[in-house]
């Protein structure tokens, strides 16, 4: 599958500075988007450093009335002690980690067919029913965040790398998922299934039309590891290929 690592994970916005210890990442135009507005750390802070950063980037946001700091550490490195007590004496921060799957598309188990689900690209057509389906999904982060989705679900739209992709279910908008395309990898994002139609079969024909669209590409996603999804992932022949470590959060 090549040497494909957590930098290989689209990030919608812009690296403002770039330094030996890390990289900040922003986001003007998704300022409510944790995931898009963060400093990834080159290599494992100090105490010190960390510190540092997070005065930083909390001043930067203040800047534009964002109320977190998000972080990425070194893929691949647990936390240092110090960092460790740092957190858990931090009651508002919230600590986790990513883990990185990959597939080769013909690896995908086969899928049953059932006539009762509809899988295709979005279009001009379809494209009001993928942002009322998506809009009911942001909303519950509030409307101000589902109101700057849609303008993101629009420009993702017209943007040539991305594919979006609806499942109907007896006609019904049921599931989706976006594809970011680079030279040889296929990005599965934003998978999800609506939670009246759960355990029908649909997140898999959403992964198996991916797979049968994008067979020339390896087909990556990134899964939140303390999330059950990544099981499935695993079931369904996905590589673990690494795990990050993450920080967040949120000033009220």
């Amino acid at each position: 599958m090549g040497n494909i690592t957590f930098k290989d994970i689209f990030k919608p916005g812009q690296t403002i500075l770039e330094t030996d210890l890390y990289i900040h990442h922003h986001n003007p135009e998704m300022l409510l988007q944790y995931d898009s507005n963060f400093i990834s750390f080159k290599k494992m802070p100090t105490i010190k450093e960390f510190i540092e950063a997070q005065a930083y980037l909390r001043a930067y946001h203040q800047e534009y009335g964002q109320k977190h700091v998000r972080f990425y550490f070194p893929e691949g490195e647990p936390f240092t002690e110090e960092l460790m007590d740092f957190f858990q004496k931090d009651e508002d921060y919230s600590i986790g980690y990513l883990e990185l799957f990959a597939i080769q598309p013909e690896d995908f188990p086969a899928v049953q067919e059932n006539p009762e689900i509809a899988v295709e690209n979005v279009t001009e057509e379809t494209g009001d029913a993928y942002l009322r389906f998506q809009y009911e999904h942001d909303s519950v982060y509030g409307e101000d965040y589902a109101d700057k989705k849609q303008s993101q679900h629009l420009r993702n739209f017209k943007n040539q790398s991305i594919q979006q992709i609806l499942a109907f279910y007896q006609g019904k908008p049921a599931g989706s998922v976006d594809v970011i395309l680079k030279d040889k990898t296929a990005e599965i994002d934003g998978l999800m299934v609506h939670e009246d139609f759960q355990k029908k079969g649909i997140g898999s024909r959403l992964q198996k039309f991916v797979m049968d669209q994008f067979q020339d590409k390896t087909v990556i996603l990134v899964a939140d590891g303390e999330d059950t999804p990544k099981e499935m992932y695993r079931k369904q022949n996905y590589q673990y290929l690494g795990k990050q470590y993450q920080a967040l959060k949120i000033y009220e």
